[in-house]
């Protein structure tokens, strides 16, 4: 999937185009065992099966990444998820922010199956990783969400509640690096109030030190399921 973004490392700003050729999604990516529990609970409210170990790592489609700002998905059971992605290029790795938009219906079925089903908003600006590795913890994660026509903050944490990059990647590879080309999502806080569907998904991951957002945002059109 060619993508393409503003980068900034340092005082130096590009803009680059990238073809990813591996995407890849944490799941059961935190830290906090009673906080991987409170995902655990949330998604078994929805009849969704217990992990057989944490973290995950689930394989997608690269053709599923989208940076527009309008998700199409079929039936109303789908809710996006705020979380760090990490992109690694030939020059070094890079952090951006998306969302693991997901069937939950379908989760329940099956989670590697669900994660297919709709497409992964991710923002269009990146960090060089290297700029904030040393502060990650600082780091923010927000989402706001309009369910029944009012917006409200659906999850607000700091990243300290979920695995660094750099751990989920040698969990993965076994190695210090991913591969060039390949995109991962890096795991996500528990939602306010419990998972539940929007018309409209705003994501924010947050840098108080250097004092600056990646943001995106993208409305939700749900067809309906003719049966």
């Amino acid at each position: 999937m060619y993508l393409q973004f503003d980068r900034s490392a340092g005082n130096r700003n590009d803009r680059i185009g990238v073809e990813i050729d591996a995407l890849v999604i944490a799941g059961w990516a935190g830290r906090d065992i009673a906080a991987i529990e409170h995902h655990v609970e949330e998604l078994a409210a929805l009849g969704v099966p217990r992990p057989s170990s944490t973290p995950l790592f689930y394989r997608g489609a690269p053709q599923i990444l989208t940076q527009s700002n309008r998700l199409t998905v079929l039936g109303a059971d789908t809710s996006g998820e705020v979380e760090p992605v990490v992109i690694a290029m030939a020059d070094g790795l890079w952090v951006g922010v998306g969302s693991d938009h997901t069937d939950r219906k379908a989760e329940a079925s099956g989670i590697a199956l669900s994660k297919q089903l709709c497409g992964k908003p991710v923002g269009r600006s990146l960090w060089s990783y290297s700029d904030v590795e040393k502060h990650w913890d600082s780091l923010l994660l927000r989402s706001w969400a309009v369910i029944e026509g009012r917006r409200v903050l659906y999850q607000d944490s700091s990243v300290s509640a979920l695995r660094a990059p750099t751990d989920l990647i040698a969990r993965y590879t076994g190695l210090k690096a991913l591969d060039a080309s390949t995109l991962m999502f890096c795991g996500t806080p528990g939602a306010i109030g419990g998972i539940r569907p929007a018309s409209r998904f705003e994501i924010e991951l947050h840098d108080p030190v250097l004092k600056r957002s990646l943001t995106h945002h993208y409305d939700v059109e749900a067809l309906e399921v003719i049966s």
